[in-house]
């Protein structure tokens, strides 16, 4: 355990004893990139109910949906000497500034708590360090889901697809009905959550042994360069002004009629909600065709650094105790569309799309088939994942001559990150 890390269970660990830590604590400092309007709508959720502790809540906002933008910002931050009280993270960064002996602990907050018991394991691989709590995981995001528009649905046949075959005929009509098929936002972190889907769907095993395996004969070989070359074909779908698009005006698209359907984590459903749409009614939530029983995941967590001032430490302890609250774990998930972090917050408040999610998660950690997405930080370092992005994001723009010449710059690109 590092220093700082030693003072802040010291001190979190001492408020426990004393009064309570929500009574002693000053206002949060919290750097996140939820700016959408169902990403702001959830993060009120955690506001208020910090506010109904006496707990007040400074804002740092850095608009960006795949947190590039946020982690530069902290960087600068963190290099001036003046981190933020929590920020929002995910995956491999949370334990690459871990390993910098930047963050702060909540060992004493988590075992008076019991989260061991009911935090999933693979979370925990992120909110720990060392054995030591250092994130609190507000959410399990799922990223191989596809939402559909009903109407276009409806027009264009009236069946979800669920082969690959399916999908690229329903597509087909979609366009033949004079709307964008696909609704899209060219940026890296986007085109890796649609090759997520893609490289899932051609199997479990696959998907391991090239995304998080790193198996060299994978990433290069024939499977993955059908994943490329279905990556390709699915470029042809997009309207001609998706460059640059922010994931939830591709959102947007679809609520408003203008697309048929977007692939997308779950947090999309935060924006078909906050619009006024009902799943089944408006909407159809399905995972990628030829990936039901198997679920690529990303967790939202709040990682605290160390930080000075007893308050200050109290202040994260109340955070964290109140991130990881079953009655806010369903609440905020609730709005925000994903599922909550914790085993054992029942399903009754959720629609049926938050359901099913539950249920497949379940499913997927039983069977086996519960894998960190490449494409959000949760299957590889960094290093690598951005690796994977510049080759993903060439091939979705077409500067690669087929998916086989894509692969082969996969492998290569992977081998020099590493």
């Amino acid at each position: 355990m590092t220093k700082t890390m030693m003072k802040g269970f010291a001190s979190a660990l001492a408020l426990t004893v004393g009064m309570s830590a929500a009574a002693q604590a000053a206002d949060v400092e919290v750097l996140h990139w939820w700016t959408s309007g169902g990403e702001a709508a959830a993060l009120n959720v955690l506001k208020e109910d910090l506010a109904s502790k006496g707990i007040g809540w400074v804002d740092m906002p850095v608009a960006g949906g795949g947190g590039e933008a946020a982690m530069t910002a902290l960087r600068a931050r963190v290099t001036a000497g003046d981190p933020p009280t929590a920020v929002q993270m995910l995956g491999f960064d949370i334990q690459d500034w871990a390993a910098e002996g930047a963050l702060g602990n909540l060992d004493a907050t988590a075992a008076a708590e019991g989260w061991d018991a009911v935090v999933p394991t693979a979370l925990q691989a992120f909110s720990k360090y060392d054995g030591h709590w250092i994130a609190a995981p507000v959410n399990v995001h799922s990223t191989n889901w596809v939402w559909i528009s009903k109407a276009a649905l409806d027009a264009a046949g009236g069946k979800a697809p669920e082969t690959w075959e399916e999908l690229v005929a329903l597509l087909d009509a979609m366009k033949a009905n004079g709307i964008t098929p696909l609704a899209h936002g060219g940026q890296p972190w986007q085109d890796a959550t649609v090759f997520d889907g893609v490289v899932l769907s051609l199997g479990t095993d696959f998907y391991k042994a090239a995304l998080i395996d790193l198996d060299p004969a994978a990433l290069g070989g024939e499977q993955m360069a059908e994943a490329f070359n279905r990556l390709i074909k699915l470029r042809s779908y997009v309207d001609d002004n998706f460059s640059g698009r922010d994931w939830n005006l591709a959102s947007a698209m679809v609520i408003n009629g203008e697309a048929g359907m977007q692939m997308m984590g779950d947090w999309a459903k935060g924006e078909f909600l906050k619009a006024g749409k009902v799943p089944g009614t408006d909407f159809v939530c399905i995972r990628f065709p030829g990936t039901q029983g198997a679920v690529t995941f990303n967790s939202d967590q709040f990682a605290m650094f160390g930080i000075e001032g007893e308050d200050k430490v109290a202040a994260q302890a109340a955070m964290a105790s109140a991130i990881l609250n079953p009655t806010f774990q369903s609440a905020f998930n609730v709005v925000k569309g994903s599922v909550p972090a914790r085993t054992d917050v029942p399903n009754d408040a959720f629609d049926d799309c938050g359901k099913k999610g539950m249920a497949d998660l379940a499913e997927a950690n039983t069977n086996g088939k519960l894998f960190g997405s490449m494409a959000h930080g949760h299957a590889a370092p960094a290093a690598v994942k951005n690796a994977l992005y510049d080759v993903v994001t060439a091939a979705f723009n077409g500067e690669y001559a087929d998916g086989a010449a894509a692969a082969t710059a996969l492998a290569e690109a992977v081998a020099a990150a590493q």
